[in-house]
């Protein structure tokens, strides 16, 4: 078996292990702040790269569906924060509330508690990281001020977890309008052969 270390996107370490036992099947599991990808010895260089791919995107498809507990969302900010604010951003509470359906999250730096709107479970975990690390850097400046943008442009998927927010925003904005007779949500009419 051989094995080599890459970086997936954001800032994850992955490794790629090839194995001559392996014919068929890529398999992947997380192994810490790493990702292990299993790929049978006798693919490619561009087959590799296609099916790290592959293989990044459902795990993190499988993550979105899986809702931490308070517990599991608290041990994340502390991770966080250690990663991005060298852990000085130290909330006492970080829970998930079903009362905000106007924000994201919201921060109360005098009590250092920070709480996550219910609507983000299930999202993927960069875009409920990225409201953390949000929500982390008000601990540290309170206000939207240059300070505080500095600081999250620490985070590596900020502009991109703003957009599928921004995204989500503007789908719950359209009019739900009924669907004719055997159309597709997706706008497609279906395809008779």
């Amino acid at each position: 078996m051989t094995s080599r270390l890459s970086r997936g996107p954001g800032t994850s370490a992955v490794e790629v292990r090839r194995s001559a036992r392996r014919s068929r099947t890529v398999s992947a599991y997380r192994e810490g702040d790493r990702t292990i990808v299993l790929i049978p010895a006798r693919m490619s260089e561009a087959e590799e790269r296609r099916w790290v791919t592959v293989m990044l995107d459902k795990l993190a498809a499988q993550e979105s569906k899986r809702v931490l507990g308070d517990g599991e969302l608290t041990e994340r900010a502390e991770r966080l924060s250690a990663q991005y604010f060298n852990g000085g951003a130290r909330p006492t509470s970080v829970r998930w509330v079903t009362n905000q359906n106007t924000r994201w999250g919201s921060c109360t730096p005098a009590e250092g508690s920070i709480r996550l709107s219910h609507r983000l479970q299930g999202m993927p975990e960069y875009v409920v990281d990225y409201v953390l690390v949000h929500e982390l850097a008000h601990l540290l400046v309170p206000g939207h001020g240059p300070r505080f943008w500095r600081l999250l442009d620490a985070y590596p998927r900020t502009e991109r977890a703003r957009g599928y927010l921004e995204g989500v925003v503007a789908a719950d904005r359209l009019p739900h309008l009924p669907l004719a007779r055997g159309e597709s949500p997706h706008g497609e009419s279906p395809h008779v052969e």
